[in-house]
């Protein structure tokens, strides 16, 4: 790579001095490595912050996969503010790395800052939420979930669950959507996608939705307001992450109630907790939201580096674990 001892002195001295800025630096010394990592690649990632078991593994995957893989790390915590990402991109585009990744925070609200990315030639890899642009020569390419699936796979849960419950428009299963981030393109995907396979169902009506913002708190919270509410009578609740939906919980069971049996718990994610609480029965159905493609990333980012094209759009692998499964079967988690 042009310039790469200037770029890992910039680095190191962007290390010492910023550290409020950038969150957290990985960066190997040169003394003592491998020659293949003497000349690896410098990534600058801006991570959207550390709310929840799902995102620390996320960040987490990340990190091991660049260490594994040779690829000096720029790693940054936006603490859930855009500005901060902004802030972030800009501070990689002048230290001149070699490829910019980052998990938009909010769909809108990119162009300008990727804008200069491209005139300082450098490529943008969008991960785990999509971004809205009308200029998709701003970035390369997406990796991450497939948030439509998975309200999808929401959708279709809870419509076999009914199926012969001999609900009807006048009688509907009333539901609950717990949403995440408002503008989140997660948010904006599970919603769509759930609606798209209820909204030829009448006998299904969504009673009442509210952002929890993918926060526990927030699940709590809103469970605490709705219990006391016009829209405490309800059968459903879809929680799109399952920090909400162990919130929910908590409020339920103060309350006598009894998830997964009087309400049926509908959640996102697959964290370790949401599939405990499976197995005892307090959920219903866990959809899986993979955050274990760090390595994806590097594979994309090397080859980004070298100057070739990538996929448009690529989405990971992953599942749907429901009540009628064998739970003590499935791996732990990991997060």
């Amino acid at each position: 790579m042009k310039r790469k001892t200037a770029k890992l002195v910039i680095i190191a001295l962007v290390c010492a001095v910023l550290p409020a800025l950038l969150a957290s630096c990985t960066k190997s010394d040169d003394k003592g490595r491998p020659e293949e990592q003497k000349n690896g690649i410098i990534l600058g990632f801006s991570q959207i912050g550390a709310e929840s078991a799902w995102r620390k593994c996320n960040t987490r995957s990340i990190k091991a996969a660049a260490a594994e893989s040779g690829v000096q790390l720029l790693f940054s915590n936006a603490e859930q503010k855009q500005n901060n990402q902004i802030k972030a991109i800009r501070s990689f585009i002048a230290y001149q790395v070699d490829v910019i990744a980052f998990v938009p925070i909010v769909a809108d609200g990119w162009d300008n800052v990727l804008r200069e990315a491209r005139d300082a030639g450098i490529p943008v890899l969008i991960t785990d939420r999509k971004i809205n642009t009308d200029d998709e020569s701003l970035y390369a390419g997406f990796i991450g979930t497939d948030s439509e699936q998975e309200g999808r796979e929401a959708g279709k849960f809870l419509l076999k669950k009914f199926e012969n419950s001999g609900a009807e428009p006048s009688n509907p299963v009333r539901i609950i959507e717990i949403s995440g981030t408002e503008g989140s393109s997660p948010a904006k995907g599970r919603a769509a996608g759930f609606r798209e396979i209820i909204s030829e169902h009448p006998e299904y009506k969504i009673i009442y939705s509210e952002s929890g913002d993918f926060l526990r708190s927030k699940g709590n919270e809103i469970m605490r307001w709705i219990l006391d509410s016009k829209y405490k009578d309800f059968d459903v609740v879809f929680s799109h992450n399952d920090g909400m939906t162990l919130g929910i919980l908590e409020v339920m069971k103060e309350r006598g109630m009894n998830p997964g049996k009087d309400i049926v718990i509908i959640t996102v994610d697959a964290e370790q907790a949401a599939i405990d609480a499976l197995g005892r029965g307090e959920v219903n159905c866990v959809i899986e939201c993979n955050p274990k493609f760090g390595p994806a990333i590097m594979s994309l980012a090397k080859k980004l580096a070298q100057g070739q094209k990538i996929p448009r759009l690529m989405h990971v692998h992953e599942e749907v674990f429901t009540e009628d499964d064998d739970v003590s079967a499935i791996p732990p988690r990991g997060y």
